[in-house]
């Protein structure tokens, strides 16, 4: 099934709204805690210095956030930029400590910020629920600065065939395990839905350089089951 940009965007929203509460949680649970060593591997590439300049997009409960900003010994600036009002308010009062980091409630599409206004951008499990990619791809740009770094760690495609069985009939009980954790069976089924039809790899690879990046490039995480693409404005 296929939505239009606004029916997609009241479809995530709802999602979210009604995920957000145990959110931690269920990434926790889905991924076996795995999650976290994909973002953490994320910054690790990224090796950001004191400070640096992040925009995180689709920042969740900021847990890229968190990560950069340790990384740089709290030295740093970061911007979370959420779309969805009580992943905003979970995430901000998660972080409410960090003294650096600010919170925005916006879109990817249309980020509050001036041209040329950040060293990096990551968004992280947040691509394929925008509504529109490539305007959310071109914003990315937008915002960075000339030799700014693009970062996104996505679902992707599993590589191994004996993984991608596996991970295939998994993903058909994912639903399931939301709905006794949550109470939200539809949640979780939308989610892995668009996994499955989010693109390939190599189809990422060429639409992000399509919207205008250079030296793109990407790294798969546990046999594809996610990967980080990255790539550069130049």
């Amino acid at each position: 099934m296929s939505f239009n940009n606004q029916e997609k965007k009241e479809i995530v929203n709802s999602v979210f709204s009604s995920v957000n509460q145990k959110y931690d949680l269920m990434n926790d649970i889905l991924s076996f805690g795995i999650h976290r060593f994909w973002k953490k591997n994320l910054i690790t590439w990224m090796h950001p210095q004191k400070g640096d300049k992040l925009i995180d997009v689709a920042s969740g409960t900021g847990d890229l956030a968190r990560y950069f900003s340790k990384k740089c010994n709290h030295n740093c600036k970061v911007y979370c930029v959420e779309p969805n009002k009580g992943m905003f308010e979970i995430g901000k009062r998660k972080l409410k400590k960090f003294s650096n980091i600010k919170w925005y409630l916006n879109s990817a599409e249309k980020l509050p910020f001036e041209d040329d206004s950040f060293d990096y951008y990551t968004i992280s499990f947040g691509l394929r629920n925008v509504t529109d990619i490539n305007v959310s791809i071109s914003e990315a740009l937008r915002v960075l600065k000339t030799g700014g770094r693009f970062f996104c760690l996505e679902f992707s495609k599993v590589e191994n065939e004996i993984l991608r069985m596996f991970y295939r009939n998994y993903s058909k009980i994912i639903p399931s395990i939301g709905k006794f954790v949550t109470g939200d069976k539809n949640s979780y089924a939308y989610l892995v839905n668009s996994i499955n039809k989010f693109h390939s790899q190599i189809e990422l690879k060429e639409l992000i350089e399509n919207n205008g990046f250079s030296n793109v490039e990407y790294r798969n995480l546990s046999n594809g089951i996610a990967a980080i693409h990255t790539g550069w404005k130049i």
